[in-house]
């Protein structure tokens, strides 16, 4: 399984980036419409694994009116294997 960071980042390029870029806007724009440098979309899309910043992806969820745990929800709907399976103690 990808590391929690490659999963996060690769939803965001996949769900946010690409369909953005798609309709022919930047990833500055992206950057700005989202409150992080362009920079940082670089990183998020990149190759290399980004270890996200809370911070930042909180920033990012704001921009799209969506709550972290909104958020952390829909991506374990898409990747069931990040779901922590709890066991009573």
């Amino acid at each position: 399984m990808d590391s929690i960071n490659k999963i996060i980042c690769k939803y965001i390029t996949v769900n946010w980036l690409a369909p953005w870029l798609k309709e022919g806007k930047s990833q500055v724009a992206f950057g700005n419409k989202h409150n992080v440098e362009e920079s940082t979309v670089r990183k998020l899309k990149g190759e290399k694994e980004y270890r996200i910043p809370v911070e930042t992806l909180y920033r990012i969820c704001k921009e799209r009116n969506i709550n972290l745990s909104e958020f952390f929800k829909e991506l374990e709907e898409k990747h069931p294997p990040i779901r922590v399976n709890k066991s009573k103690k």
